[in-house]
């Protein structure tokens, strides 16, 4: 089901993000239960969240919409296709963008950026986090498609 579907099954059940994001992987329709991760300008978590999240996951990370350096590249992307996880939301940059697009994985964020994070291992995981004018609660489902993102405390297949 398409997420205009789903909008029009939903009526008004759904929390629909606003439209702020570029696809930069190779999926463009993906959907599952999303885990969070909340970060600054460090993307240590967001890989212990690629190594750790059940296969078939979301993964949504809360960069603060900082655009200064990249959170994900082919490197961590390559091993969240290797684990079956079935996207990721960015509230940031991600580089190595022609890689991106080659591979089985949804992708979304601002924008790229070539310069790589920190590595000090700072920020919070498994937490509310708050952009794009919807909260995402670990363990609610996303579905994503060409015309937006939904998301739901329930299950939902596109």
């Amino acid at each position: 089901m398409k997420t205009a579907d789903l909008c029009d099954h939903y009526k008004g059940a759904l929390q629909v993000c606003a439209p702020m994001f570029r696809s930069f992987g190779g999926k463009r329709r993906f959907a599952g239960p999303i885990t969070t991760v909340k970060v600054w300008e460090d993307n240590v978590l967001v890989r212990q969240a690629i190594e750790t999240a059940p296969e078939g996951s979301i993964i949504i990370v809360d960069g603060g919409g900082s655009k200064r350096c990249a959170l994900l590249g082919d490197r961590l992307a390559a091993i969240a296709v290797s684990r079956g996880i079935a996207g990721m939301i960015i509230h940031g940059c991600v580089r190595d963008t022609a890689d991106l697009a080659q591979l089985d994985l949804g992708v979304l964020a601002l924008d790229s950026m070539p310069l790589k994070s920190k590595k000090e291992g700072k920020g919070e995981r498994d937490l509310s986090v708050r952009f794009g004018g919807v909260i995402w609660e670990p363990g609610h489902w996303a579905a994503v498609d060409e015309d937006g993102i939904v998301l739901a405390p329930h299950p939902m297949e596109l």
